[in-house]
C-alpha cells in the first residue's frame, strides 16, 4: 500500500532534523522545483543539495505545527530557526507547500518570515 503524502513528508523530515540531507532528498523528484518566495527559485535535486550544503551548514530547528494535506498537495505551518547574515539564530515563521508525484516530492513553494 502507498503511504500518504502526509507520512512521506514527515519521514522527510525527520531525515532532515537529524542532518540526513540524503536521505531527505531520496524523498524527492529528481527534477525537484524549490521557490523561496521573494529570494530565489532551485531547480533540481543537485541544486537543491549545493543549497543546503550552505544553508544547512547545521540541522534547521524546526517544529510543524500543522499539517494540510489535500490531493498531491501537503501543507506545512510552524516556525523554524535559522541564522542570519552575521551566524546569529533568529526564529522565523514558516509555510511551505508542497506537491507531490508518484510519492516524491516534486515542487515547493516556501514561505519564510522573520516576525
Amino acid at each position: 500500500m502507498r503511504k500518504s503524502n502526509k507520512t512521506i513528508l514527515k519521514k522527510a523530515n525527520v531525515a532532515i532534523k537529524a542532518g540526513d540531507y540524503e536521505g531527505f532528498l531520496s524523498f524527492c523528484t529528481d527534477d525537484t522545483e524549490w521557490t523561496f518566495v521573494g529570494q530565489q527559485t532551485l531547480h533540481g535535486k543537485e541544486a537543491v543539495r549545493n543549497w543546503m550544503a550552505t544553508a544547512y551548514e547545521k540541522p534547521p530547528t524546526f517544529l510543524v505545527k500543522h499539517f494540510i494535506a489535500e490531493d498531491d498537495f501537503v501543507t506545512a505551518l510552524g516556525t523554524i530557526t535559522l541564522p542570519d547574515e552575521e551566524g546569529t539564530e533568529a526564529d522565523h515563521a514558516y509555510c511551505d507547500i508542497w506537491r507531490f508525484r508518484d510519492g516524491k516530492m516534486a515542487e515547493l513553494t516556501a514561505f519564510v518570515i522573520k516576525p
